[in-house]
């Protein structure tokens, strides 16, 4: 710790992906799931552009006729194998 700031290493791609589709377990709206998983607007926009492109999220409606965002079956299934890869590469 320097001056009272802690500096943590920056993520990688995928660390990145695995944020957003957790947080995207829950229907929610683009501000939430940013805030959730720490990222700046321009960064987050890019990620889940090219996400919602690959199939892996997926915008839906909701009764308020807001815009909010859902992890798809094919994200779910990303998901659990980057998280069984974590989990084999930390043995």
């Amino acid at each position: 710790m320097v001056f009272g700031v802690r500096f943590e290493m920056k993520r990688n791609r995928t660390e990145l992906i695995v944020a957003i589709l957790s947080a995207s377990k829950k229907e929610s709206c683009k501000t939430r799931i940013m805030y959730d998983v720490n990222m700046n607007l321009a960064s987050f926009n890019k990620y889940l552009r090219e996400l919602t492109r690959a199939g892996l999220i997926a915008k839906v409606g909701n009764p308020q006729n807001r815009i909010v965002y859902r992890i798809t079956d094919r994200g779910i299934d990303l998901l659990q194998l980057l998280e069984k890869a974590d989990q084999f590469i930390s043995l």
